[in-house]
């Protein structure tokens, strides 16, 4: 296997949706939470173009969430951001998204194949 990537996505204070980070091409195998993080789970945004992000849901129609808390290494299934070119996390879900009280950055790690 391929060494780490490592991306950072940045979500503002008083926002929900964090700025895009580019796979290019690698395997999302994990984020890295911060010690600071206003309660909530994690779901996401994906682009195949760079350019228009749709939240992601599985072949089920289910709104891909990933329970998330403080200072913990989340492991992610590759599979599950396939044709991801770039990615935005959001704090909460599409219908219900939470405010952080702070900017908090998330590791994204990422394996090139």
């Amino acid at each position: 296997m391929g060494s780490a990537i490592i991306r950072t996505a940045t979500i503002a204070n008083g926002a929900s949706l964090s700025d895009a980070i580019a796979t290019d091409g690698a395997a999302v195998v994990g984020i890295v939470m911060p010690a600071a993080w206003t309660a909530a789970n994690l779901t996401f945004q994906c682009s195949a173009d760079d350019v228009t992000f749709a939240n992601l849901y599985d072949e089920l129609g289910t709104e891909k969430t990933v329970t998330a808390s403080t200072s913990r290494y989340i492991y992610l299934n590759p599979a599950d951001f396939s044709g991801c070119d770039s990615l935005k996390v959001r704090s909460g879900t599409a219908g219900s998204a939470v405010n952080q009280g702070g900017d908090r950055s998330i590791v994204f790690v990422l394996i090139k194949l």
